[in-house]
């Protein structure tokens, strides 16, 4: 996991510093190259999806790639890839991790219990959170697949929107010298995941059926 962080950070770093010595449009121009041939920028695009986990890189930014390269049409794409991107963390901590012994996750597990696994994955997701937490959280909890893929799916979906706009505007917000950032859409989100989680939560954390069973 260290590992990954670093990378994820050297990662972020390098493209930053290429961005600020060099401006915005070095990085997008060799994009541009492979966004003319659509069936090298899927294979690019599915690249990028498989090496995202290992350089721990935010899902959006396959989400601004795909509206990037295909417009408003990347939304199906950009959902779809964002879910499957986010199963070999999931995999990793299900596969090595035993939640009867762990405080917090015996937690997670009651609070997947009252709200629902889908419910609860949906809802993680809206929040601002690093992109592999969620994964990590429910492989820790044994949520199954198919509720962890249905409620990635959900719950991205906003974020892939909002990341697919980005990339449609790529040009116009290069042209006028940035991009103006609203945090109006995560304190919308993260309120929509609180609404959600509020009463499961509240239910696990009172219920005094098992005294090491609540939240810390």
């Amino acid at each position: 996991m260290k590992r990954r962080l670093a990378a994820g950070l050297a990662v972020s770093a390098g493209l930053a510093a290429i961005v600020w010595l060099a401006g915005p449009r070095t990085l997008v121009t060799p994009v541009e190259r492979v966004a003319d041939d659509p069936a090298l920028f899927a294979i690019a695009l599915c690249g990028l999806a498989i090496v995202r986990p290992a350089l721990a890189l935010p899902t959006t930014l396959i989400a601004v790639a795909a509206g990037y390269g295909y417009g408003w049409a990347g939304v199906p794409a950009g959902i779809a890839l964002v879910t499957v991107t986010a199963l070999p963390p999931y995999a990793l901590a299900r596969a090595g991790w035993d939640p009867s012994g762990n405080r917090f996750s015996r937690a997670g597990v009651r609070l997947v219990a009252a709200a629902g696994a889908t419910r609860t994955i949906a809802a993680s997701w809206l929040l601002p959170v690093p992109s592999d937490a969620v994964s990590v959280v429910a492989g820790f909890t044994r949520v199954d697949v198919r509720p962890f893929l249905l409620g990635t799916a959900i719950g991205e979906t906003p974020w892939v929107v909002a990341g697919v706009a980005v990339g449609v505007s790529a040009d116009r917000l290069l042209a006028g010298g940035g991009v103006t950032f609203d945090p109006v859409l995560l304190l919308g989100l993260a309120g929509v995941a609180i609404l959600l989680l509020a009463g499961p939560c509240y239910r696990v954390y009172t219920d005094r059926s098992d005294p090491e069973a609540g939240f810390v």
